[in-house]
């Protein structure tokens, strides 16, 4: 046997193909990988349309509610579904009410479907609402923070739709605040529509998420079993950034405000601006007479009032100085920034939480207060809210949808 002519062949046939079917050496790619794109539980159709055929359908939705460039109510018109009823949350459809407005129930001028406002006298819809029904779809672009209504008004329309024997599916969006859990849980005595589960003020949930532990832990005030379906979001994680392609609402317009909301929200029980009636509001802090700033000059603006957006906002015509956090993007509460507010406002022996009860019901305790007013330090209280963000990570374990 020819042992060289044999190992000379097997010599070329192993570098052809470590080569290439044309002896050219295959180009290495430095370039990462791409993620597969985000696909939110209303773009992926084929998952619930076949469900809704058939049926008499009401839908909980507003102006976050699209499929691609395609509001989802006149998605499934265009696919024949029959949609006789839209509930209204907060901030009305077309999400062009200002925070706290009362959404008015009527017709939509676009479509012609009855709207029925879950934002003005009744909060949980009556049974004579959900009698010509078959199923509720909720698709709503939620922020992860206790104290939006969204996930309020969709717990009630749940206990509403068990009792009348209703079927609810929840078409997720990702979670903008959905990478870290913080803050306290709510105690039962400050229950109230900005706060209504014994979650964190920031839970790390999916409205889709919280909806099955909402249903699991038993919180619906109703002996009726629920009829639940989910259609989760596709290619999600929830460390992955996602600036919202809509914004949820008037006063939170781009993904800063968002990421600072959860903090900001806090100054609502107090004297201090957060810039509502600006072009900047949730992004900015300040007062005319006593301020925090990292910066000189203190930053400066002038509420004004903005219709749809703030209405007679707090300060408005007055010179407000303060902080400019417009592009912060926090991955925490910055409980040090509310801290130094406060710390201002004592030192000037003038009160800052002048709406105590506002701020026990937002932060879900009185605990965060007191701690604050009796001198705690930051770390102090973050070892208060420890033993209940164990407990609730723990909790919520079994509901999760996404690594």
């Amino acid at each position: 046997m020819n042992y060289a002519g044999l190992f000379i062949a097997l010599l070329v046939t192993t570098v052809l193909s470590a080569c290439g079917q044309n002896g050219q050496t295959p180009a290495k790619s430095g370039a990462p990988e791409q993620p597969e794109p985000i696909v939110v539980g209303a773009e992926r159709t084929q998952s619930y349309l076949p469900q809704l055929q058939g049926k008499r359908v009401g839908m909980v939705v507003n102006q976050t509610s699209m499929v691609g460039q395609q509001h989802l109510v006149d998605k499934l018109l265009a696919e024949g579904v029959e949609v006789r009823r839209i509930f209204a949350p907060e901030h009305g459809f077309r999400g062009d009410h200002d925070a706290g407005a009362k959404v008015e129930s009527g017709v939509d001028h676009k479509t012609g479907i009855e709207l029925y406002s879950i934002y003005g006298k009744t909060r949980k819809p009556e049974p004579e609402a959900l009698v010509d029904l078959d199923v509720i779809l909720f698709d709503i672009q939620d922020v992860g923070v206790r104290f939006y209504t969204y996930i309020s008004s969709m717990h009630y329309v749940m206990e509403a739709a068990a009792e009348a024997g209703v079927a609810f599916m929840v078409l997720d969006r990702p979670n903008p605040n959905g990478d870290y859990v913080d803050g306290p849980v709510l105690e039962p005595e400050y229950q109230s529509f900005v706060g209504m589960h014994p979650i964190p003020l920031v839970h790390g949930m999916t409205v889709a998420e919280l909806a099955q532990m909402i249903q699991g832990e038993g919180w619906l005030d109703t002996d009726k079993s629920l009829d639940l379906t989910v259609v989760p979001v596709a290619n999600y994680q929830r460390e992955m950034e996602y600036p919202l392609p809509v914004k949820p609402s008037p006063n939170l317009p781009n993904y800063s405000s968002i990421r600072l909301y959860p903090t900001l929200g806090f100054f609502e029980a107090t004297p201090v601006s957060i810039g509502r009636g600006t072009d900047f509001p949730f992004q900015v802090i300040g007062h005319d007479k006593h301020y925090v700033t990292d910066a000189e000059p203190a930053f400066a603006f002038t509420p004004r009032s903005i219709p749809g957006v703030s209405t007679h906002p707090k300060l408005e015509g007055v010179k407000a100085l303060g902080m400019d956090l417009r592009g912060h993007k926090p991955g925490s509460i910055r409980l040090d920034i509310l801290l130094s507010w406060y710390q201002a406002f004592e030192q000037a022996e003038e009160t800052f939480f002048t709406r105590k009860a506002w701020m026990d019901k937002l932060s879900g305790t009185d605990k965060l207060r007191l701690a604050i007013v009796n001198g705690k330090t930051e770390q102090e209280i973050r070892t208060q809210w420890a033993e209940g963000l164990t407990r609730f990570k723990r909790q919520r374990q079994p509901y999760l949808l996404y690594p």
